[in-house]
């Protein structure tokens, strides 16, 4: 099999985008994007990316991905932040390779979206579960063919799991009502005595019956980086926001052109110095684990850790640059129709994310003095 080019790359991506950044107003306001972006995504190979190469997947690399999601999230981030759930592999992968072999038996383009919390008590039934409830933040529910929710059997001493269903079993109650990546849907999901068997549902954080080398990248980590990798795309976006109007924008007061005045180069010069560092950072780390996998070894707790700290640094530096820029173009990036308006409520919800708190600091400080990190971080 020949190399395959980067995601970036694709003839049909910057198509994809102008089409995204021309109807991202509109997606905003019906809180979902759709479905024939869901399609295009599946073009371009945004959920085949990490299914192994057996069952007609391309088996990217971490980078090769998170790539993507960056180059996607300029665009739009919501979309951006859809398209993150391509990495459904590494929670799919948990499922019994039988029922593995039937989730890509017709193609490798499958869309699932995930609702953990809270778990709800789940009867078993023979070799099934009962399943009822009500589950958040099911992100891109609303284009998924598969819906996985959080379960957690009555049988003393059994692990809470993940219950795995076609989409038209769930209701999808549209509650998401946030500040900010309000076209990424993620409703409730309800769902009413729905029987599922139980090679339908995995321990999440389990071990993976997948065994090709991408799989021992480390799953959590990944899922952090796809959700940060987002807010990159975000301040980039604005970067070229405030550069590019610059040039042709003239003061009212006959006062020099906003690109012209000294504080704005300064604060500019700031935030691509910090933007860089934060970036290559980011990928410095999980290049680093890469290429440990590729070696044939096991990532070790230390290059974990620097997966997770980076991918919080990275929300951080770039909310603060966002926040730089909106600040800079003064009352104009105020305006709800601008697009600097929905970056900055896009940015101040994915550092409300619960990855990339104050948490992380705390665990990467720990570790630092030979401390355990609290559980689930590594």
């Amino acid at each position: 099999m020949k190399d395959l080019k980067p995601l970036i790359d694709h003839p049909k991506l910057n198509e994809l985008l102008s089409d995204i950044r021309q109807r991202a107003d509109d997606f905003e306001a019906q809180r979902h994007i759709d479905q024939d972006i869901i399609e295009r995504f599946k073009e371009i190979g945004v959920y085949r990316a990490f299914v192994p190469k057996r069952f007609g997947g391309d088996e990217r690399s971490p980078t090769d991905f998170l790539s993507l999601i960056e180059t996607i999230s300029m665009a739009d981030g919501s979309a951006g932040w859809v398209a993150s759930f391509g990495m459904n592999p590494f929670y799919l992968g948990g499922l019994p390779l039988e029922t593995i072999d039937k989730v890509w038996a017709e193609t490798p383009d499958v869309v699932f979206a995930g609702a953990i919390f809270p778990m709800s008590p789940a009867q078993e039934q023979d070799d099934s579960y009962i399943v009822s409830g009500r589950w958040k933040f099911a992100s891109g529910c609303k284009g998924a063919s598969l819906i996985g929710v959080g379960i957690k059997p009555e049988t003393e001493g059994a692990l809470p799991r993940m219950a795995v269903m076609p989409a038209e079993q769930v209701t999808i109650d549209e509650t998401w009502d946030m500040i900010g990546m309000r076209a990424t849907g993620s409703h409730d999901v309800v769902a009413d005595n729905v029987t599922v068997p139980k090679e339908w549902t995995f321990v999440r954080g389990g071990n993976l019956s997948l065994t090709e080398p991408l799989f021992k990248y480390p799953s959590l980590s990944l899922a952090t980086q796809v959700l940060a990798v987002t807010i990159l795309g975000l301040a980039r976006e604005a970067l070229n926001i405030i550069t590019g109007e610059a040039r042709g924008r003239k003061s009212v007061t006959g006062a020099p052109n906003l690109g012209e005045r000294e504080y704005v180069q300064i604060a500019i010069g700031k935030a691509e110095a910090k933007i860089h560092a934060c970036k290559a950072f980011f990928y410095q780390a999980t290049d680093d684990v890469w290429a440990t996998i590729m070696a044939g070894d096991e990532p070790s707790d230390a290059q974990i850790n620097l997966l997770r700290l980076s991918s919080s640094h990275l929300t951080h530096e770039c909310v603060e640059v966002i926040r730089t820029v909106y600040k800079l173009m003064g009352m104009t990036s105020a305006q709800n129709s601008h697009a600097m308006t929905r970056i900055y409520r896009d940015s101040s919800l994915v550092a409300q994310h619960a990855f990339m708190g104050e948490i992380t600091f705390r665990n990467a400080g720990a570790m630092a003095f030979d401390h355990a990190p609290y559980p689930g971080y590594l």
